[in-house]
């Protein structure tokens, strides 16, 4: 595909070959409690409810005068040690992405909050090996680990909420080749 330089005109489809749809989820941590110390949340079964894919998006929602967001290691979230922090978020809505499998480990930086539960595990589970029977084919075959997916209630609005944003990135898609056509 070639590139055009200003004043040319292009094929007025061209912008859709430049967008990439994702059904990334919304994970909203704690639900309508939010991220907080507030009402016993239980973010070690908020986390164990649901089932996290690279590319989704994990919300932190908060008052930043009470609290924050610290992505750490393992050993600091067991320790509850907020002093060596991969990451630190303080708007208060924070939305961090989930790019790779495996355990992402985030706390409360607040001292005493962690030691309260204030603390989440989000893990992406990556695909296992196991030995296969004998007398197959194969000496390795691959399965998934599963876990329950959120209960239709917590996850209507956010699955709304990306039919919405798809909508409006097909939209802007369209409104791009259709403004295209008259440059």
């Amino acid at each position: 595909m070639a590139l055009l330089g200003h004043g040319q005109a292009g094929p007025a489809l061209s912008p859709i070959l430049f967008c990439k749809v994702s059904m990334a989820a919304v994970y909203k941590v704690g639900d309508s409690a939010g991220w907080t110390t507030i009402g016993n949340v239980d973010y070690k079964n908020w986390a164990a409810t649901k089932t996290f894919h690279v590319g989704d998006l994990i919300l932190f929602a908060y008052n930043p005068q009470f609290h924050n967001v610290m992505q750490v290691t393992h050993a600091d979230y067991k320790a509850c040690n907020a002093t060596t922090p991969i990451a630190t978020h303080t708007t208060g809505n924070d939305t961090i992405s989930i790019t790779a499998r495996g355990h992402h480990f985030f706390l409360c930086g607040v001292p005493g909050h962690c030691q309260t539960g204030q603390k989440v595990d989000i893990n992406v589970p990556r695909t296992l090996l196991v030995q296969a029977p004998s007398g197959s084919p194969s000496s390795l075959s691959t399965t998934t680990t599963t876990v329950p997916a959120p209960s239709p209630s917590s996850t209507a609005p956010l699955y709304a909420l990306m039919g919405l944003l798809g909508k409006l990135g097909l939209s802007m898609v369209v409104f791009a080749a259709f403004v295209s056509g008259f440059a």
